[in-house]
C-alpha cells in the first residue's frame, strides 16, 4: 500500500520489488473491463496516458501494446526498472516520471487518460484532473473503509481508505460513467469519469452516467 507513509517509503517499496512480492504480470480486471467499455470506444486510435504509482508496469504495458503513449510514475526505482524490463520483453515503449507523486508535475491538459490503482493521496487529485485534456478519462480503483474489516495488509489508519462515496465526489464536474463500491471481498471503490469538453472520436454507445495512497493490490 502507498499512502501518506513514512520517509522510508521509497526504500520499503524498493525492497518489496526486489523480493518479488509485487509486480504481477496480469492487468487488473477493472482495467480490462474499462478498456473494452470506455477507453477503446472513446479513443480507438489510442492517446496519451498517465499511470500514477504504476509500479512494475502491468497496466502501462497493457495500454502501450494498444497504441497508447504511456507515462508511468512511481516512487520506487526498482519498480520502474521492472517496468522497463517488462516493456522491453513485450516490445512496448514507455516514458517514465520517477519520484513521489506528491511532488511531481503532471502538467496541464497533457493526457487523454489518467489511471490510478491502489494508491491514495488526496492532495494530488486536483492536479490529476488538471492533467487531463477535455474529454479525457480518469480510471481509479482503491480501497474503502470496508477494507479495514478484512485487515489483509494490516492497514488501519483511516487516511489510507476512501470514505463512503468519496471517490464518486472526488472529481467535481466530471461525468461519471461507472461507479461501484463493494462491501464484501476486500472493500473497493471503482470509478470511470470523463472530464467535460472535448470531442474524442467515439465508436459505439456508453452506459448512462450514474447520479450524482499506493496500496498492495
Amino acid at each position: 500500500m502507498k499512502a501518506c507513509m513514512p520517509e522510508n517509503e521509497r526504500d520499503a517499496w524498493n525492497q518489496r520489488y526486489r523480493d518479488g512480492s509485487h509486480g504481477g504480470s496480469d492487468p487488473d480486471r477493472f482495467l480490462l473491463k474499462s478498456y473494452e467499455e470506455f477507453i477503446e470506444p472513446l479513443f480507438p486510435a489510442g492517446g496519451a496516458a498517465l499511470d500514477v504509482a504504476g509500479g512494475a508496469g502491468r497496466h502501462a504495458v497493457y495500454l502501450a501494446e494498444r497504441a497508447w503513449q504511456v507515462t508511468l510514475t512511481d516512487i520506487s526505482e526498482v519498480g520502474i526498472e521492472r517496468a522497463r524490463q517488462r516493456a522491453k520483453a513485450y516490445g512496448a515503449t514507455l516514458d517514465f516520471l520517477p519520484g513521489d507523486a506528491r511532488s511531481l508535475d503532471f502538467g496541464r491538459e497533457r493526457f487523454d487518460l489518467v489511471m490510478v490503482f491502489f494508491y491514495l493521496e488526496r492532495d494530488i487529485l486536483p492536479r490529476l484532473a488538471a492533467a487531463l485534456r477535455p474529454g479525457g478519462l480518469i480510471i481509479y480503483k482503491t480501497y474503502t473503509r470496508e477494507h479495514e474489516k478484512f485487515a489483509i495488509h494490516g492497514l488501519s489508519h483511516p487516511t489510507y481508505f476512501l470514505g463512503d462515496n468519496e471517490l464518486l465526489q472526488a472529481f467535481p464536474g466530471f461525468r461519471v460513467l461507472h461507479y461501484r463500491e463493494s462491501a464484501s471481498g476486500r472493500g473497493i471503490a471503482e470509478l470511470v469519469a470523463r472530464k467535460p469538453g472535448g470531442a474524442a472520436k467515439f465508436c459505439g454507445s456508453l452506459p448512462a452516467s450514474v447520479p450524482s495512497r499506493k496500496f498492495d493490490a
